[in-house]
């Protein structure tokens, strides 16, 4: 299935990528930000679903459904606009348009209307015959991972930490219950109480174990995704990966805070550091789901070896994570022998430790050059 975008707004844009990732996985999409590119690339491949922007630097996206309607009468097209008067409604719709949403829109609501205007037949992708089609296909297009809540729009709040408050957040988060409970299970355990008192509410959780933290457990909870994954293969590999990152992170923070760092950050690479994991999890499932062989541990295997680097990296883009936090996750699976970044440094032999080669000359190399003399139990909680 193939889609495209008319959205000169790259955050709208983004978004919109990512809600079609997640309505219809596999599907690969073509974003463009001006009319006349949009239509010079129609003549050449038309697309199974058009999203289109009413206002554009170069013209009307009503130009682009026009070119549509010529060629496909059939092809789902939804209107995307600021516009709410009747006026524009009705000729927009006059075109023939499948649907209409007004900006600002719900996630949950496009998503409702996406899956409603394609058909069946077309949301299935029946192109994609294989599973090596459908993870190129994934390479090149926005990847939705199935968690309770959105990993982009974590990585977002995370953007504007300096800006938030527990207040803030727990507005934000208070339609989440699984995220609620996970906070006030971090907010209650041992090693964040202090008066005995036990917390009830989210804002006294965020405020318990403070906004970095808060934003951590959200991240965590947003990339576990192994009760999303309907194939008990699967499944229990995500848990496997999931909890191979969490000790990354918890390893990670603890080095750091030894050495008199911040944790916050080196936690969070550790949770991203098995993303591309999770993505080729996802993909699989969608094979799976859709008719494909199912998934045998070695055949999963193969594929993360083959898929996981390529479906990482094309996330990280989607997510936009800064370079420093890229070169983070990277230094989990690879460190030069003159990398001279002590959070790098950090970042590899924690990896090192929690795959079981804290043993290692290059793990006693790395605890060297960082001032720890004793390498046993350098990443241990204190």
């Amino acid at each position: 299935m193939y889609v495209l975008i008319l959205e000169d707004d790259e955050l709208v844009g983004d978004l919109l990528e990512t809600v079609v990732a997640s309505a219809f996985p596999g599907a690969s999409t073509k974003r463009f930000t001006l009319l006349q590119l949009a239509l010079d690339s129609w003549q050449v491949r038309q697309a199974d679903l058009v999203i289109a922007d009413w206002n554009l630097p170069d013209g009307s996206g009503l130009e682009m459904i026009r070119a549509v309607r010529e060629t496909g009468s059939d092809i789902p097209v939804l209107v995307i606009s600021g516009r709410t008067d009747r006026d524009s409604i009705l000729a927009a719709a006059h075109l023939g348009i499948s649907g209409y949403i007004s900006k600002p829109f719900r996630v949950d609501e496009l998503h409702r209307r996406l899956t409603e205007i394609v058909p069946d037949h077309v949301a299935l992708d029946q192109t994609v015959k294989n599973l090596e089609e459908r993870m190129e296909a994934a390479c090149n297009s926005a990847i939705q991972l199935p968690g309770e809540i959105d990993t982009s729009d974590v990585l977002a709040l995370m953007q504007k930490r300096d800006e938030l408050d527990a207040i803030t957040l727990a507005e934000n988060w208070k339609s989440q219950p699984a995220l609620s409970a996970k906070m006030l299970n971090a907010a209650n355990s041992a090693s964040f109480r202090r008066s005995g008192t036990p917390v009830k509410t989210l804002r006294e959780a965020i405020h318990v174990i403070g906004i970095a933290m808060a934003l951590n457990q959200a991240l965590a909870l947003s990339l576990d995704i192994a009760g999303k994954l309907a194939c008990p293969q699967l499944a229990e590999r995500a848990r496997d990966e999931t909890q191979q990152a969490l000790r990354v992170a918890e390893t990670a923070s603890s080095l750091a805070r030894r050495l008199g760092d911040t944790p916050a950050p080196y936690y969070t690479a550790g949770l991203l550091s098995r993303a591309g994991e999770l993505a080729t999890l996802k993909v699989l499932q969608n094979h799976y789901s859709q008719g494909g062989a199912p998934s045998e541990p070695e055949c999963i295997d193969t594929a993360i070896t083959n898929w996981a680097e390529r479906l990482g990296n094309r996330i990280k883009v989607q997510w936009r994570l800064p370079l420093d936090l890229r070169e983070l996750i990277g230094a989990v699976y690879f460190l030069s022998r003159d990398e001279v970044s002590r959070s790098k440094l950090i970042m590899r032999a924690s990896a090192l430790q929690v795959s079981g080669r804290g043993d290692s000359p290059e793990c006693h190399t790395l605890l060297r050059r960082l001032g720890i003399e004793g390498h046993k139990g350098a990443g241990s909680a204190e």
